[in-house]
Formats: C-alpha cells, sequence, structure tokens
C-alpha cells in the first residue's frame, strides 16, 4: 500500500510542478495576445492542461522505466515520455471538446510541451539528488563514516 501512496504523490508532484511551468508559459502568452483577449485565463488553464499533462507522465513513465532509477534512465526516454503523456492528453482534450481537426494542431504543441518539460522535470531531480549527495558527503567527512 505505502508503494502505491508515493507513486501518487509522485504524480502529483510532478503534477504540480509541471502546472508551475505551464501557468508561467499561459502568462507570456497572456501577455502577448492581451488581457482581455481570452474568456478563460491563459494561465489558469494552462496550469490545468500543465497538471494533466504531468500526472499523464508520471503514469507513462511508471510504465515504461520499470524499475530503474533517475540516474539509469535517459534523457531521450524521458522526452519521448513526455512527449506521449501530451500526446495522451490532446486525445482526451479532443474527446472531451468533441473536436475533429484540431487534434492535429493540438497534439503536437502538447507533445512538444510535453517533451521539453519531462526534460526539464529530469533535469531538476538529477540536480536535486547531486545536491542530496554532496550534502552527505559533507556530513560524512564532518561526522566520520559513522553516518
Amino acid at each position: 500500500m505505502k508503494k502505491w501512496l508515493r507513486r501518487i504523490r509522485g504524480a502529483v508532484g510532478i503534477g504540480l510542478t509541471w502546472a508551475a511551468a505551464w501557468f508561467g508559459a499561459g502568462m507570456a502568452l497572456l501577455l502577448v495576445v492581451g488581457i482581455g483577449a481570452a474568456d478563460v485565463p491563459f494561465p489558469l488553464f494552462f496550469g490545468l492542461l500543465g497538471f494533466l499533462a504531468g500526472t499523464m507522465f508520471s503514469g507513462v513513465l511508471g510504465m515504461l522505466a520499470g524499475r530503474r532509477r533517475l540516474d539509469q534512465m535517459s534523457l531521450p526516454r524521458f522526452a519521448w515520455s513526455g512527449a506521449l503523456g501530451g500526446l495522451l492528453l490532446s486525445g482526451i482534450v479532443a474527446l472531451a471538446a468533441g473536436a475533429d481537426g484540431e487534434f492535429v494542431v493540438v497534439a503536437p504543441v502538447f507533445a512538444l510541451a510535453g517533451a521539453i518539460s519531462a526534460a526539464g522535470t529530469l533535469a531538476l531531480a538529477r540536480k536535486a539528488e547531486k545536491r542530496e549527495l554532496l550534502h552527505e558527503n559533507r556530513a560524512r567527512e564532518v561526522l566520520g563514516d559513522g553516518l
């Protein structure tokens, strides 16, 4: 049971991270097109889409990665998993909206955004892992090998 809770917590964490990044992209778009240009505020909508894409990416990654650790995964595999998560999200959005030809336009955009977000996620995770190892090594130097 704890394993599933950890996976759900990880998926929500990735979803929130992606939501923050996509919210920022929505803010940039809002500045470009103007504040009164859309009925739905771009940042909020993009943040929601980012959360959904991040959680889908987490599920795809869980299926494709198996038991590999972050240091065992390649950046291209991560990016392809993110692109697949973006494609899944675009398919769900197209089905929910009843859009016919818009999927052809939205799918590549979501796939690219998913791939970029996944690559950024891996970069952040590796940076955090290096920082953790650095702190652990410093603690060993100070306290000795009894840590």
